[in-house]
């Protein structure tokens, strides 16, 4: 996956644990890519580290780590050597805005099938939470902590508040 990525490993992630293998449900793994925002660190390497600990432990989560950045690593210095050398070149810019557009739209990807659960149940709730961060941080450009702060005890606040009047 982490050669294949190229800067979209969550694309593929999400594909081979939720799709194609089955390891994790939609809702498992949103909630675990939703903890590894508050986890210091990238959050595809701490989905890795989480997800590899969940089936092998610690060895497990040293594994995933591994294999997720151990090849891209390699390659990048390899890359980075070379445009240090031809950086200057046209070409390689133009070839590197291509790739930047197919990164962001990976994203974008991900992004849509991650909210597929709230559609499916009709979660009015997550969407309006979901759309209030963004408009907080794309649009109001208000601090990303600072929306975090507020938003994530209401969530939970309103999420306990919900399911104690469902039982």
């Amino acid at each position: 996956m982490s050669l294949a990525g190229f800067g979209g490993v969550l694309v593929f992630a999400r594909r081979a644990i939720v799709e194609q293998h089955r390891w994790m449900t939609a809702e498992e793994f949103n909630e675990t890519f939703a903890l590894c925002h508050f986890l210091p660190g990238p959050n595809i390497v701490n989905l890795t580290m989480v997800f590899g600990s969940r089936f092998r432990g610690l060895a497990g989560g040293l594994a995933a780590f591994t294999g997720l950045l151990g090849p891209p690593t390699t390659i990048m210095t390899v890359l980075a050597t070379l445009y240090a050398r031809f950086g200057d070149v046209d070409a390689l810019r133009r070839i590197l805005a291509g790739v930047s557009c197919v990164a962001v739209g990976l994203l974008l990807s991900v992004v849509f099938r991650m909210m597929m659960p709230l559609f499916r149940k009709r979660d009015a709730v997550g969407l309006v939470f979901l759309l209030a961060v963004f408009v907080a941080i794309g649009v109001a450009r208000l601090p990303l902590a600072t929306v975090l702060l507020v938003a994530v005890p209401i969530s939970l606040a309103v999420t306990i508040v919900m399911r104690r009047r469902a039982t």
